[in-house]
Parts: C-alpha cells; sequence; structure tokens
C-alpha cells in the first residue's frame, strides 16, 4: 500500500480556504444526516470563518494536488477530521488521525453523538467516551461526546 503523505498547511490561502469548506459541507452531507439544511450552512459560516482559523491545519492531497482530506488541531485536541465522500473507506482519515497522535500528541477529540461511524472510528483508534453534553458549543440539540485517548 502506497504511504500516504500528510502536510501541514501553513497559512492557507482564501481559495484553500474555501476549498476545505466545500470538502467540510461536502462530507457533512454524506455524514451528518442528522443535521437540518439550516445548520449546515450557519456551521458553514462558522468552520469558514472561525474553526479553519482556529486551529493548525494537516491535510492529504490527491494525485491532481486537490484536497482529499483535513485535520485541524488545538494543542493536545483534534478540532475536526473529513475525508471527502468519494474517498472515504480508503484510509486517509485513519492516516491523519494516527500522524496527529503519533507526531502532535492529539489526545482529545468531540464527536456528535447522532454520528456513530465516527465515534467508532475514534473508538478503532483507542479513544474512549469521558463525558457527554446534551448541546454542542453553539446551544444546538446535538449531543457532544468528549473522548480521550486510552493510555496503552
Amino acid at each position: 500500500m502506497k504511504k500516504i503523505a500528510v502536510e501541514r498547511l501553513d497559512h492557507p490561502t482564501a481559495a484553500q480556504l474555501d476549498a476545505l469548506t466545500d470538502l467540510w459541507e461536502a462530507s457533512v452531507r454524506a455524514t451528518h444526516d442528522f443535521l437540518e439544511p439550516e445548520d449546515i450552512a450557519f456551521y458553514r459560516r462558522i468552520v469558514r470563518e472561525e474553526a479553519l482559523l482556529g486551529t493548525t491545519l494537516y491535510v492529504i492531497r490527491t494525485e491532481s494536488n486537490a484536497f482529499a482530506a483535513f485535520a485541524g488541531i488545538a494543542g493536545e485536541m483534534l478540532e475536526m477530521l473529513f475525508v471527502a465522500p468519494g474517498l472515504r473507506g480508503r484510509g486517509l482519515g485513519r492516516s491523519l488521525a494516527e500522524h496527529l497522535i503519533a507526531r502532535h500528541n492529539v489526545r482529545r477529540v468531540d464527536v456528535n453523538e447522532q454520528n456513530p461511524q465516527a465515534a467508532a472510528f475514534y473508538a478503532r483508534l483507542g479513544f474512549r467516551t469521558l463525558s457527554r453534553d446534551a448541546v454542542d458549543a453553539s446551544g444546538k440539540p446535538y449531543p457532544i461526546l468528549h473522548l480521550g485517548l486510552a493510555e496503552q
């Protein structure tokens, strides 16, 4: 299997931020069927204007140099990890997560309780539920599971 290259994206351009936001939205539409359409628009603005700018970004690119997957971290927190819908199941998310755990000391992540695929993905990587909030950080009725990496 070909090694998947993870690249730190320092000083992303406006066009790169737009492309990452588009990837985020496509991924969310494929995996977050519990979200209302107006909520996707609400979160899209937050992702583009705040979340992407408030994290250190890591990306995996396609052979044509487009973004295939990305993650954002802040300290030991994995703030976001998204894979282009057509590229899911190819190990991109796992490669990003393992890179960030091994090289950047990521130890925590939050997931939507209504996204069992994401919770199962992180469980396979060794994360366990530490606590739960009934609403998300915006006060919307999407419960959040706070996960921590089980120390080996």
